[in-house]
């Protein structure tokens, strides 16, 4: 094995082994993660979490086709609020996760973890960064 290829196989490993997570909250369902050089929040997959602009602390404002395009992060029967985490109470009857009072949601055209394709959409939606 010739030393460049020894050198581009160890770079290709630290890549793939470093590890991305800077913390991991609500029992590691929402993490931080490094994207782009900044810490963004995704779900225990990767998937990038994002916040809206028209909602207020507490209030989400995003229903019906909004909620087709940017599907809430819902939280489970049962949950409790986590530090920084908060749960918003919904009109169709869930309630879904916020981060320091505001509403987290997916865009339904990120396909794999690490995609962003959300932010900025609209000039109202933006990543939830930590």
């Amino acid at each position: 094995m010739s030393i460049r290829m020894f050198v581009a196989g160890a770079a290709a490993l630290a890549l793939f082994s470093t590890p991305l997570l800077a913390a991991q909250y609500l029992g590691g369902a929402v993490q931080s993660t490094e994207i782009s050089g900044q810490m963004v929040l995704t779900d225990a997959d990767g998937m990038t979490l994002y916040i809206f602009d028209k909602d207020e602390a507490g209030v989400t404002n995003c229903y019906e086709q909004c909620a087709i395009n940017w599907p809430p992060l819902m939280a489970e029967d049962g949950a409790t609020p986590e530090g920084e985490f908060t749960l918003v109470d919904r009109k169709d009857g869930g309630r879904m996760w916020a981060y320091k009072g505001w509403p987290l949601y997916y865009w339904k055209d990120d396909t794999k973890p690490g995609d962003i394709t959300g932010d900025g959409v609209g000039g109202v939606w933006h990543l939830a960064v930590e």
